[in-house]
């Protein structure tokens, strides 16, 4: 029964990492395929309520979701190593400033290409 529960730890850590790796930006498609459209879509339907709150939400969300990602592929990680390899490996403020510190880098990036009018909302684009 013991090794039936360290079997489902790993699972459970296993899918929470690859869960946080999908949301975290370690890939290329990441930004393109899921980060970006989710912020996209939750500064557009904001966006609807008041037109000013776009870049704020985007770029909210977009951090949010690059920080929860890294931050659940740590965790996952750690879930799925051995009690004695998990001690060895925390995480602790250290580590969560050093992914809000990769996120917030990827975050400028996002809000230049606002700025820049590359992203916008979908009715700004009937106005060209």
């Amino acid at each position: 029964m013991n090794n039936l529960k360290a079997y489902y730890d790993r699972l459970k850590g296993s899918t929470i990492a690859c869960i946080g790796f999908i949301l975290s930006p370690l890939s290329w498609w990441n930004d393109p395929f899921i980060n970006i459209p989710i912020a996209y879509s939750l500064a557009w339907i904001a966006s609807f309520y008041n037109q000013r709150v776009f870049l704020p939400v985007f770029v909210g969300s977009y951090l949010a979701t690059n920080v929860l990602g890294l931050m659940l592929l740590h965790i996952g990680i750690r879930k799925t190593l051995s009690k004695a390899d998990a001690q060895n490996v925390k995480y602790g403020a250290k580590d969560f400033l050093k992914d809000l510190t990769v996120s917030i880098f990827y975050t400028l990036l996002i809000v230049a290409l606002v700025k820049l009018k590359i992203i916008q909302p979908l009715q700004e684009y009937r106005r060209i």
